[in-house]
């Protein structure tokens, strides 16, 4: 099997779901300009009836600054928000867009909520546990989907984030990857 075959409906999300991404990636924009890292998610349940409409059930954003928490990823504040909302921990009806690909802590987590379906936007090199680095999500019931509609602008929210953390640190990327800080008046 190779790794396209794992990371299931690769191809994007569908039409109906770009409401709920554009809502993660407002989300995001919040998350930065608190100063945390513009990572969002948001919890949608399907609708209890046949035909009924979906509807959010948790929302939430990256606060381990505000927070001072190595836990507080938008992930497990919109876990904990639907989980509430709902009355229950397994959120098999559950789809959870969320603008970058999940961490290791964060796809443990929505497999052991037995979330049904995981929308990601960006692709995370350095940490993603989805599809990245590791595919923590792989022989589980969660559909792992990457909305590549929506990852243009996810990856552009993160590049302008750190871009502008690196240079209100005095910090900058060398031509050779290595990081070098500016000192001033050497």
């Amino acid at each position: 099997m190779n790794k396209d075959d794992d990371v299931r409906a690769l191809g994007g999300a569908s039409t109906g779901e770009v409401p709920w991404m554009m809502l993660a990636l407002g989300l995001a924009d919040r998350a930065a300009a608190m100063g945390e890292v513009p990572v969002a998610a948001v919890a949608i349940a399907a609708g209890s009836e046949a035909g009924s409409d979906e509807r959010c059930v948790g929302r939430g954003v990256n606060l381990r600054e505000t927070l001072r928490d190595p836990t507080a990823h938008a992930e497990l504040i919109a876990l904990r928000e639907a989980a509430q909302a709902l009355g229950r921990w397994r959120l098999e009806d559950v789809t959870l867009f969320v603008t970058v690909e999940p961490c290791a802590m964060c796809a443990a987590a929505i497999g052991q909520a037995r979330v049904g379906r995981l929308v990601y936007a960006a692709v995370e090199p350095k940490t993603g546990a989805c599809e990245s680095r590791m595919r923590l999500l792989d022989g589980t019931a969660t559909e792992v989907v990457r909305d590549l509609d929506m990852s243009g602008r996810a990856e552009a929210q993160m590049r302008a984030f750190f871009s502008d953390l690196r240079a209100d640190k005095g910090v900058v990327v060398a031509s050779d990857g290595e990081v070098a800080e500016l000192v001033a008046g050497a």
